[in-house]
């Protein structure tokens, strides 16, 4: 047989993989022989965990405090601050909404929070809080494609690929970028573009995990030992290598090493999701004894074990923030399924030593409007101005960035942009994101796309 009559069913016979092993191309994902260490200046940072928080958590129920809420609820918006809102769809001016929960400073560095968010206000002197960010696109979709790619079309490479396309993996036995998505009663509908490769290599795409299965097709094939796999995998090389040289197939060298990833992953990989290692007392951390918050609690502690294990960028997606009506039951649900396991994240990376090498991101594709959507004391989608942090990484712990009007709706200080967010991140990395550049059509496109962005140098310690 030669390797030009190699189809799909000899390939699958040979070697005992089928449709679902097929697909551990992904695991790809950026290996350590990419040969594209960049880094363009000492980076601050080694990984990145991107907490994701899908619908658009209330900034001002959250981490930017307007006690002017509580005089001017029930009232419309002072037509001093409606000038200034943005003409996009959802930005309602008409009925106020003052915040369910009261703000405290805590902390050496005195940073307010909403008692919302007990835990996480515990480690406010690990944060740089951004309370400027701003886009104009109200729409989950699209504005999650903004927040995780820069553009809303979704045609853009996601944060997570180009990281690993500019330095690499540091693991030959892990991809390089995984993905969480937790579900939840009414979440929106994840955004693959969010971890997707764009116009980059395939094998720059994120590998999507669950936290509770581990990642499918994982595990060896009952009956098949280790030496056999190699043996196969050495004959599936030569044969792939012999039908490169002769077709000059640019995917097919990602595939040859796709499945020395997933040989790697079939004997390592189980152990990574194998918690059993991990002392009670951790786990208690992560708040994985309650109900309402063990699965953002094993996803949170699988993250660390991730960027102990040298994975370079791990995504964490929770979905459900969207409280268009009883904003104080939704942020009430979802803060007891983050709060503590985030707390606790942040504290283990601290107590292990990786918090120094590790940037922490949370925050969501927007934030929500001051006023009341309707009767129902929920707020709708406001993209104008809203709250992310970030932690570790050689971020400027316990200080806060920009600032927003009397109510929240709109930025007075400092202006934050999603790629400006995105070129931050890469540049704690190292990278920085004018001189990385990928051919795309003889393009040169960088991370930062047409749009353009910068570091927000007051993020940086």
């Amino acid at each position: 047989m030669t390797s030009m009559k190699l189809n799909r069913r000899t390939f699958s016979l040979m070697t005992g993989l089928g449709a679902g092993q097929l697909a551990l191309q992904s695991l790809l994902a950026g290996s350590a022989t990419d040969g594209r260490v960049v880094p363009h200046h000492p980076p601050t940072a080694k990984s990145v965990i991107m907490l994701f928080m899908s619908g658009g958590p209330s900034q001002v129920d959250t981490f930017d405090p307007k006690p002017e809420l509580e005089k001017l609820a029930g009232k419309d918006v002072p037509e001093s601050l409606a000038a200034r809102v943005p003409k996009i769809k959802r930005a309602g001016l008409k009925n106020l909404l003052a915040s369910p929960w009261q703000f405290s400073q805590y902390g050496e560095c005195g940073m307010p929070v909403s008692t919302l968010l007990p835990e996480t206000a515990k480690h406010v002197d690990k944060l740089c809080l951004i309370r400027s960010m701003s886009h104009r696109n109200p729409v989950h979709g699209p504005a999650e494609c903004v927040a995780l790619t820069g553009s809303g079309i979704g045609n853009r490479p996601s944060l997570g690929a180009w990281a690993i396309y500019g330095l690499g993996s540091e693991t030959e036995q892990l991809p390089a970028f995984i993905t969480m998505n937790l579900h939840t009663d009414g979440m929106q509908n994840p955004q693959a573009s969010g971890w997707g490769p764009g116009f980059l290599p395939s094998r720059f795409q994120s590998t999507v995990v669950a936290p509770d299965k581990g990642i499918e097709n994982a595990r060896m094939p009952s009956g098949v030992s280790n030496e056999r796999r190699q043996s196969e995998l050495e004959a599936l090389k030569l044969l792939n290598q012999n039908f490169y040289e002769a077709t000059q197939v640019d995917e097919l060298e990602a595939r040859i090493r796709s499945y020395e990833m997933a040989f790697q992953m079939q004997t390592t990989g189980p152990e990574l999701f194998e918690l059993s290692g991990e002392t009670a007392e951790t786990q208690k951390l992560y708040a994985m004894d309650r109900d309402e918050s063990k699965q953002v609690g094993r996803a949170c502690l699988l993250a660390r074990r991730m960027v102990q294990r040298g994975v370079r960028f791990v995504q964490i997606r929770v979905g459900g923030w969207d409280a268009h009506g009883n904003i104080k039951g939704n942020h009430e649900r979802l803060a007891a399924r983050t709060d503590a396991p985030i707390a606790g994240l942040l504290a283990d990376l601290e107590r292990t030593g990786l918090l120094d090498s590790t940037l922490v991101v949370w925050g969501g594709e927007f934030g929500r409007t001051p006023t009341m959507e309707g009767r129902a004391n929920g707020r709708d989608h406001s993209p104008a101005a809203y709250s992310m942090w970030l932690a570790g990484g050689g971020v400027r712990a316990g200080h806060i960035v920009g600032e927003t009007d009397a109510i929240g709706y709109t930025v007075l200080d400092r202006p934050v942009g999603p790629l400006d967010l995105h070129a931050t991140i890469l540049h704690t990395l190292g990278i920085d994101s004018e001189k990385l550049t990928f051919d795309h059509h003889g393009l040169k496109e960088t991370p930062l796309g047409v749009s353009g962005g910068s570091v927000v140098a007051e993020v940086l310690g």
